[in-house]
C-alpha cells in the first residue's frame, strides 16, 4: 500500500494457537490505529462497524476490522452461541492484536484506541486495562461494559459510552458501570434502538467516535503509510 492509496489490507494475527482475520486500513499521516471489536454474533464485515470505520479513516484514523473468532469458533457459535459471551478468549484476541500493531513498523508509533460493539466493548476496556501504556482512549457502541468486570477499575483510558435512547435495558447496564470506570461519559442517542438502524442514528455513532478519537488521538505523533509487505 502506498501512502496515498487508503484501500484496505487483509491480514491474519496470531492469538495464541488462534489465526485471526482482519482488514486494515492506513490513511496517509494517520493520526491513530482504530481496533475494532464486534459484537455478539458479528464479525469484521459487520456494516454498522464498517460505516463507522469509514468516517474513522475520512477523518484521518487507520482501522483494523477483527473477526474475534475462527472459522471454525464461528460455525460452532452460529449453531450454540458458545464463544460470543467469552470475554476472557475475544479480549485476548483483542490484545494480541494491538501487540501486533505495535510490532508493525509503519502502526508502532501510532496512539491506539479500541472501538467495541455489543461483547466487544468489554474486551475492548480490558484490552484498554491491560495495555494501558498503548491504548489511549475507548468507545463503546451499545455496548456491555458491565461484562468486563474487574478490569473496569483499571481502565484508565477515556472511555466514550453510546447508547440508543430506546435502548433502556443497556442504558441501564453502562449507567451501572459509570461510577467504576475511571473516565467515562456517556452519551444517549436520542430514538435509537440497539442496533442503530434509524435514520441518522449510526452516522451520530460515527461523529462521535471520530470526535472522541480526534480529541484523545490526534495530538500524538504518528508515522506515515503502510506497505503491503508490512502488513503481511
Amino acid at each position: 500500500m502506498q501512502a496515498n492509496d487508503t484501500s484496505s489490507v487483509s491480514v491474519q494475527i496470531r492469538a495464541g494457537v488462534a489465526l485471526i482475520d482482519g482488514d486494515l486500513t492506513v490513511p496517509p499521516d494517520a493520526l491513530g490505529l482504530i481496533v475494532f471489536a464486534h459484537g455478539s454474533g458479528s464479525s469484521r464485515f459487520s456494516r454498522r462497524n464498517r460505516a463507522v470505520a469509514a468516517a474513522l479513516v475520512r477523518a484521518g484514523f487507520a482501522t483494523l476490522l477483527l473477526d474475534l473468532l475462527t472459522p471454525a469458533e464461528e460455525e460452532i457459535d452460529e449453531r450454540t452461541g458458545e464463544y460470543r459471551f467469552d470475554i476472557a478468549r475475544l479480549a485476548h484476541r483483542v490484545i494480541a492484536s494491538i501487540d501486533w500493531a505495535t510490532g508493525v513498523p509503519a502502526l508502532a508509533s501510532l496512539p491506539i484506541a479500541c472501538f467495541g460493539a455489543s461483547t466487544g466493548a468489554a474486551a475492548a476496556l480490558i484490552a484498554a486495562a491491560e495495555r494501558p501504556d498503548n491504548v489511549r482512549a475507548v468507545v463503546s457502541r451499545g455496548g456491555r461494559p458491565d461484562l468486563a468486570g474487574e478490569a473496569l477499575a483499571r481502565a484508565h483510558a477515556p472511555t466514550l459510552l453510546i447508547v440508543g435512547g430506546a435502548d433502556e435495558p443497556v442504558i441501564d447496564l453502562n449507567r451501572s458501570v459509570m461510577g467504576a470506570l475511571p473516565a467515562a461519559q456517556l452519551v444517549i442517542v436520542p430514538g435509537a434502538t440497539h442496533l442503530f438502524q434509524e435514520r441518522g442514528a449510526l452516522e451520530h455513532v460515527a461523529e462521535l467516535a471520530v470526535r472522541w478519537c480526534t480529541r484523545h488521538l490526534a495530538s500524538h505523533p504518528a508515522k506515515k503509510g503502510l506497505t503491503r509487505a508490512a502488513a503481511s
